[in-house]
């Protein structure tokens, strides 16, 4: 047996009054008469067999039964505008818009975003910045370019490029009393960190195959971008991540000192829920990426 649904008026006026405990706003809200909303919600009843409001000193108050129908409904038209604001966004081919970590921004995607633009100036591309995994539903986010395993459930999932991770730092510490031209050298350079990756140090040395030395001093940076400014500006050695500086190696502003690198064991993945990652403007921007990784653009820094 088929149950049949309530009204959709109904569940409607019910929502918008539970959520206010009003009549009146919640006739307000939906556009309608107070006399209007008080019938859908009592046609609504008598269609439950239950009583879902009680009046309280001249208010309203959810009975036990409208308490606990309220977060099903409520869910429900959630699900609905979400559902419709996917839709009508489906129908904005000019406009797409992509999550990245804030680095990878700054220092790959945004400085070749002008090839884009050129083959396709009808397109615009919107970037957002985060280290948290992006709700594509919630934060309206056409496709996103993870760091990870390729571990993430109900999203397509490309492979975008690896990258390898090696010491970096500005040619004025190759001169000095100190020059930087061996591992050993370290010992009397600061080392300067990422917050996130305070063991990347440790790990290029055992992947390196040389003893470990401490730092004279220690920075630490919450993004990467950060910490190659700091190297940049002679503060110190950072980590070198292959596509995060080879901005910065073609211009001088940083170097390679010496050449022993760590492959990452996780990479960097283009990503976009399973029902939209075929939309034109996706499928576009996704062929573009995976184009510029693939023709090695920024990828030529490895020692």
């Amino acid at each position: 047996m088929v149950l049949r649904l309530p009204s959709l008026n109904g569940l409607r006026a019910f929502e918008a009054a539970a959520r206010h405990l009003s009549f009146t706003k919640a006739a307000s809200e939906l556009n309608v008469t107070q006399t209007a909303v008080s019938h859908q919600i009592r046609r609504l009843e008598e269609q439950l067999g239950l009583k879902l409001f009680h009046r309280v000193n001249r208010g309203l108050a959810l009975s036990d039964e409208g308490e606990a129908y309220l977060p099903a409904i409520r869910a429900a038209f959630d699900d609905l505008r979400r559902a419709t604001e996917r839709l009508t966004r489906a129908d904005e081919p000019n406009h797409i818009t992509v999550s990245t970590m804030t680095s990878l921004a700054a220092k790959w995607l945004v400085p070749q975003l002008s090839d884009f633009q050129d083959a396709h100036p009808d397109v615009e591309v919107r970037i957002t910045t985060s280290t948290a995994l992006v709700d594509f539903h919630r934060d309206k986010v056409d496709m996103a370019i993870r760091y990870g395993h390729g571990n993430w459930p109900g999203l397509r999932i490309d492979w975008l490029m690896s990258e390898d991770i090696f010491p970096v730092c500005s040619p004025k510490l190759l001169q000095g009393a100190h020059p930087l031209l061996q591992p050993a050298d370290l010992a009397h350079h600061t080392l300067l960190h990422v917050t996130g990756f305070h063991d990347g140090w440790r790990l290029w040395f055992t992947a390196a195959d040389v003893p470990q030395v401490q730092g004279a001093r220690n920075l630490s940076f919450d993004l990467s971008m950060v910490a190659y400014q700091a190297a940049i500006d002679g503060l110190g050695v950072a980590l070198g991540r292959t596509q995060l500086v080879a901005g910065d190696l073609a211009a001088g502003r940083l170097i390679v000192p010496f050449k022993v690198s760590m492959h990452a064991d996780a990479g960097f993945y283009v990503v976009a829920p399973l029902e939209s990652a075929e939309r034109p403007k996706v499928r576009l921007f996704r062929d573009w990426l995976l184009g510029r990784a693939a023709g090695g653009h920024g990828l030529d820094a490895t020692p």
